[in-house]
């Protein structure tokens, strides 16, 4: 074969999908270390999404490799580079940015190796998969419920996350082109930001101060919905100003069941997590991958929080 033929072969080659890469040196009997490079490390969904991670791979006999970032896109970036250059055989990623991380995924794609989002997705052509949820539909169910328990009539709130991430973008977008069917609802206030309780505390207690009968404050996760809790209670108005959270995590369970929190969305992570690995399982197999699978999930009120709740 020509040198230059060669050349055009090799170069098409490394134009191919991602899911076409299927590492030659992953024998049965080697072991595997899959990188994990997750947006939080203190978050209670995180928490358990790894927890999900780690047991699925120990049952496959591998190993798992962790790196910090904690909402610091360098820092994400950097991680996975370093996870890479310890030789890992796939990522794992919950992208802080939708498009400010993106070199992570070019040094895996590099590497010839997978990298699967989970949670959040990225805009990069070379995200192998995205383990996601359905946002919009959420986002409209979430609407639909408080409309319902508000009477289709009153203030609204939205403390909405990261600007950057698509997640929490369409999240918003279902709510609202839902509440938009009520012409008795208004949303009155709405700001984007972290994923904290600090966030939801401040945010919320602008909201009230500016709107006194606040009828709900949509929240984009527990942490932020937790903090708004507090606002609320503070300002006297428990029970008359309904806040809904996102991601189920224990505390947030036990929020709705002491009637402080209205509602959250149960999301699975540790089988969040699992289902990551396994993914990167059937990729090692050789088998084709979707370019997106949706995890189930479930509103949880105080109609059905006691079968959720974590010692059941």
């Amino acid at each position: 074969m020509s040198r230059t033929r060669r050349g055009v072969l090799v170069g098409l080659a490394l134009l191919a999908a991602p899911t076409m890469f299927v590492p030659p040196m992953l024998a049965q009997s080697e072991k595997i270390t899959i990188g994990v490079a997750l947006a939080q490390d203190d978050n209670p969904l995180y928490i358990l999404m790894l927890k999900g991670i780690r047991a699925r791979a120990q049952e496959l006999g591998w190993e798992v490799a962790t790196v910090s970032s904690n909402e610091d896109k360098l820092k994400q970036i950097n991680g996975v580079q370093d996870l890479i250059a310890r030789g890992v055989k796939a990522v794992l990623i919950s992208p802080i940015d939708a498009v400010g991380v993106n070199a992570a995924y070019d040094a895996a794609a590099q590497a010839k190796i997978p990298i699967i989002s989970l949670a959040r997705g990225s805009s990069s052509p070379n995200q192998t998969l995205h383990v996601g949820i359905n946002e919009k539909q959420i986002g409209r169910e979430i609407a639909e419920w408080t409309a319902k328990q508000i009477g289709g009539q009153g203030k609204v709130a939205m403390l909405v996350g990261p600007s950057g991430a698509p997640a929490f973008r369409n999240l918003a977008e279902g709510y609202t082109e839902a509440m938009a069917k009520f012409p008795g609802i208004a949303i009155v206030f709405r700001t984007e930001g972290p994923l904290s309780r600090e966030r939801g505390v401040k945010h919320a207690e602008d909201a009230l101060v500016a709107n006194p009968d606040l009828k709900a404050i949509y929240t984009s996760n527990d942490d932020i919905a937790l903090g708004a809790v507090q606002a609320v209670v503070a300002a006297n108005r428990k029970g008359q100003t309904l806040v809904t959270g996102m991601n189920g995590v224990p505390p947030a369970l036990r929020a709705v069941k002491d009637g402080g929190l209205a509602l959250t969305v149960e999301l699975n992570p540790l089988t969040w997590g699992r289902i990551g690995v396994d993914k990167l399982s059937d990729f090692f197999k050789g088998e084709k991958l979707e370019n997106q699978v949706f995890i189930p999930h479930v509103l949880i009120d105080r109609a059905n929080v006691d079968a959720k709740m974590p010692n059941n």
